[in-house]
């Protein structure tokens, strides 16, 4: 029996709201879920899981007509899916009657239940959100009913807001495999039985890294799972030192070069660090515009030489200030807090 386990698809978000990329990655988001659909049912995957947050909202009822077309083109996977706490079951919502095609199976109770498929001997738990937050430890208690030869734990949560999880103890449950979702960073939290999917795509600046789906294959009562990548641009921090940047040229196009070799489709946030030359001024919206960069920290200081301004300024208040705090086996800490101090000193005097 072979399934995929996709979660966080959040179809309706728009990253990066303001950014010349921001359109077109809500397009990407709808494309990342409609192909991964298609691979399933390239590859007759048995069972397509979703663990929750389909939508990044409330769907509207022509989003839903949209995906359940998408689930009805597949000739033998079967879906199962949860809703989760950003696309919860309003009193109003569409998710309530809507008809979905005889292939899709969505647990929609406030309480666990499950689906069994005699076909896969597989049976199928989850529950759904009705509300945004659940702060009840929902699945810790859990345990499968044993229905059939493998059972499944789709689950959405595992912050104080959203149904609380105890790692430890829902691995002692007795499910062969749980499927979560809401975390949006992939993570294998036990090797062939427990995992975050992820996001299918990364849906803000803090997604960092790989995004994709969680694949399994389940065969004479094993269970083997592997992370597959499949989101089309990536969030990558971009860390740079003064000591590669002497000059602002030199950091624009430091930046240019490491985004080229990374990837252009890509999208940055640069953090530059270090002791730099007081004389220079990084132009951080230039930067902005090499590519697609959403964030640019500055976070250098200026490397003065201490010594010297004392010299200079003996007698004013920058020098007190200096002869107070300097001395020559300064910690990283106290070095920067003098740099701090020195600088609005110096800027304050024009």
């Amino acid at each position: 029996m072979k399934f995929f386990h996709i979660a966080d698809t959040h179809l309706g978000a728009i990253p990066d709201a303001g950014f010349a990329w921001s359109e077109e990655r809500r397009s990407e988001i709808w494309e990342s879920f409609r192909s991964v659909v298609a691979k399933a049912d390239r590859e007759e995957v048995d069972l397509l899981l979703i663990a929750g947050d389909l939508f990044h909202r409330q769907p509207l009822m022509r989003e839903l007509k949209e995906v359940n077309y998408l689930f009805s083109t597949l000739k033998k996977t079967k879906v199962v899916f949860i809703i989760g706490n950003h696309d919860y079951l309003k009193v109003d919502s569409y998710y309530l009657d809507f008809p979905w095609s005889e292939n899709v199976t969505c647990l929609r109770g406030k309480e666990c239940e499950s689906v069994v498929f005699e076909d896969l001997d597989t049976e199928v738990y989850g529950l759904s959100y009705h509300t945004r937050e659940i702060k009840e430890p929902k699945y810790n208690d859990l345990q499968p009913e044993k229905k059939a030869g493998f059972s499944i734990l789709l689950g959405h949560g595992g912050d104080a807001k959203h149904i609380p999880i105890d790692r430890k103890k829902l691995l002692l449950s007795g499910f062969d495999y749980i499927a979560l979702g809401h975390i949006h960073r992939p993570e294998m939290i036990e090797p062939d039985r427990m995992a975050y999917a992820g996001a299918l795509e990364p849906i803000d600046q803090n997604d960092i890294g790989p995004h994709g789906f969680i694949e399994g294959e389940y065969n004479e009562g094993k269970l083997s799972i592997s992370f597959v990548p499949w989101a089309c641009r990536e969030y990558i921090p971009l860390e740079l030192d003064t000591k590669e940047c002497p000059t602002n040229l030199a950091f624009q196009e430091t930046v240019r070069m490491r985004m080229a070799a990374k990837g252009m489709q890509h999208i940055y946030k640069v953090l530059l660090q270090g002791y730099r030359d007081p004389d220079i001024v990084y132009d951080l919206d230039a930067c902005r515009k090499l590519g697609n960069i959403v964030s640019v920290q500055d976070e250098s200081v200026p490397d003065y030489d201490f010594e010297r301004l004392m010299r200079v300024h003996a007698g004013d208040i920058a020098g007190r200030y200096i002869q107070t705090l300097y001395h020559k086996d300064m910690s990283d800490t106290e070095r920067k807090a003098l740099y701090y101090g020195i600088h609005a000193l110096l800027e304050m005097r024009g």
